[in-house]
């Protein structure tokens, strides 16, 4: 299925590795000019490179923390007219919420829920005016089913899909969308530090803990970010425009609810 996205520009968040790149791959091999976000240079130029070997695309680099606002202005003075966001940024440290400090809570509201309101609050006026725009929020099933240690993660992303519930209802008469991505366990950087926390905490070796969770899955496997990114693009396609404000649960039926 053709998409229709050729020669749409995208910027995706956190892009180096994980679920970013799967969403900056997917969207690449549409035709995509990409533009990727990542704090780290080498890793990001090394999936620049990986992507454009295999799909021939525009893929441009940015090093820059989405985070902070001098990172937001740096990723909108490269892409200043963006057909396609995908917000997406590394989750809060797991833990107990004794040990969490005012500090820690602005810094995961920031990163989790601030940023991607910052994002979207900057691109979406253009996106009316071209009548075309597609915003893709990388979440997480807790917002559904809270994980009891990640309650950083579990408040702020929360307070994303509030926000995100009451906006894409006013601008979807635009053809511009607002998204929702919510991946259970996937293969990242990230399922392997809860992994590992769990780990430390229970005393057992780190891989009896994943093949644990692995099996615990309806799957029995974790996801991998490449099918994670091909749902992203078609949420980004010309032919979602009339999906707008839902929150899309990725993770191989682990989410017990009917709704």
């Amino acid at each position: 299925m053709d998409l229709g996205l050729k020669g749409r520009k995208a910027i995706v968040c956190a892009a180096s590795k994980g679920l970013g790149k799967g969403c900056a791959f997917a969207l690449a091999r549409e035709g995509v000019e990409v533009t990727i976000l990542a704090r780290g240079r080498e890793a990001l130029e090394a999936t620049a490179a990986e992507i454009r070997a295999a799909t021939g695309a525009t893929v441009r680099t940015l090093v820059a923390d989405i985070t902070t606002a001098e990172g937001r202005a740096a990723a909108l003075a490269a892409v200043p007219s963006p057909d396609i966001l995908v917000n997406n940024a590394g989750g809060p440290p797991p833990g107990d919420f004794r040990e969490w400090d005012e500090t820690a809570w602005q810094a995961a509201v920031n990163a989790n829920m601030v940023t991607p309101i910052m994002l979207m609050r900057a691109v979406v006026d253009g996106m009316i005016a071209r009548r075309f725009g597609r915003i893709v929020n990388i979440t997480s099933t807790s917002v559904k089913a809270p994980i009891p240690t990640l309650g950083l993660s579990n408040g702020a992303r929360a307070g994303l899909t509030g926000f995100v519930a009451g906006i894409a209802r006013q601008v979807v008469a635009h053809n511009v969308t607002i998204n929702n991505l919510l991946p259970g366990p996937f293969d990242t950087d990230r399922l392997r530090s809860v992994s590992a926390n769990l780990a430390a905490k229970t005393g057992r070796p780190v891989e009896e803990v994943r093949e644990g969770q692995r099996n615990a899955n309806p799957a029995k496997r974790f996801g991998n970010a490449d099918e994670f990114g091909a749902f992203c693009a078609f949420i980004c396609s010309a032919h979602a425009s009339y999906f707008t404000g839902q929150n899309v649960v990725l993770d191989g039926g682990a989410y017990p609810g009917t709704f």
